[in-house]
C-alpha cells in the first residue's frame, strides 16, 4: 500500500475522531475570549456585563431565543446535560466573530465556572467537575462574538441543580422540572443549546 492510500485514510481518522464526543470541561472553555464586541446590527449592546464583563445583548421578546437544560446523572458519578433551544441554532466552529439573530454558543457552567462553550446540545460532565454536594449547572446563550443574548435586560439561560454523592448522584428539582426527553442528536460531551431566564 502506497502513502498516497494511507494519508487519506489517516486523515480521515483524524476527522472522525476529532468530531467525536467531547465532555464538558474539554478545551472548549479554554478557547480564546473574543476581545471586541461586534458592530453588528442585531439588538442593542448595553453597558451591563455578566460576572466575566461579557456585555449584554438585548434582543426584541418575540421570536427571542431560548433554552431549557436537563441534566441526568450517569452511572460512574458524572453527568448528561441536555439541552433543547428555541429560535436558537449553534454556529460552527471557525465562525466569524460577528452577532447574528438566533445563533451563536451556549456557555455551561458549573456552580458559576465556566466548564464549557457547547456548539451541540448534549454533553458529559466528569465526575471530577462535579465533587460531593449540590451544584448548579447554567446554560446561558451567547453571540459569536462574546456577548450574552438578553431580553428584557435578564440573560436568556436555564439553570439546573444536582447532588452528587460520591457514590450515588440524584436531579434535583430544577432538573427534573427540564424537559423529558432526551433526544441525543450530538454525541456524548457535544457543545450546546441554551435557556431563558424567568
Amino acid at each position: 500500500m502506497s502513502w498516497t492510500r494511507t494519508l487519506p485514510a489517516a486523515l480521515a481518522v483524524c476527522v472522525l475522531l476529532w468530531a467525536g464526543t467531547a465532555s464538558c470541561g474539554s478545551d472548549h472553555a479554554r478557547e480564546q475570549e473574543n476581545s471586541a464586541v461586534s458592530p453588528s446590527p442585531v439588538g442593542k449592546v448595553l453597558d451591563d456585563t455578566d460576572e466575566d464583563g461579557r456585555h449584554y445583548r438585548e434582543v426584541d421578546d418575540e421570536n427571542a431565543p431560548e433554552v431549557d437544560i436537563e441534566v441526568l446523572p450517569d452511572g460512574d458519578d458524572s453527568w448528561d446535560v441536555h439541552l433543547t433551544v428555541q429560535n436558537f441554532r449553534f454556529s460552527p466552529p471557525g465562525t466569524k466573530p460577528k452577532a447574528v439573530k438566533g445563533r451563536g454558543l451556549v456557555y455551561l457552567f458549573v456552580d458559576g465556572t465556566l466548564v464549557s462553550r457547547l456548539r451541540t446540545p448534549e454533553c458529559h460532565i466528569p465526575a471530577d467537575l462535579v465533587p460531593r454536594g449540590t451544584h448548579t449547572v447554567t446554560a446561558r446563550l451567547h453571540a459569536d462574538d462574546g456577548t450574552v443574548w438578553v431580553v428584557d435586560g435578564a440573560p436568556v439561560e436555564s439553570a439546573a441543580d444536582i447532588t452528587a454523592s460520591g457514590t450515588e448522584a440524584t436531579a434535583g428539582p430544577s432538573a427534573l422540572s427540564a424537559p423529558a426527553n432526551r433526544l441525543r442528536t450530538g454525541g456524548r460531551g457535544s457543545p450546546d443549546r441554551g435557556g431563558k431566564a424567568s
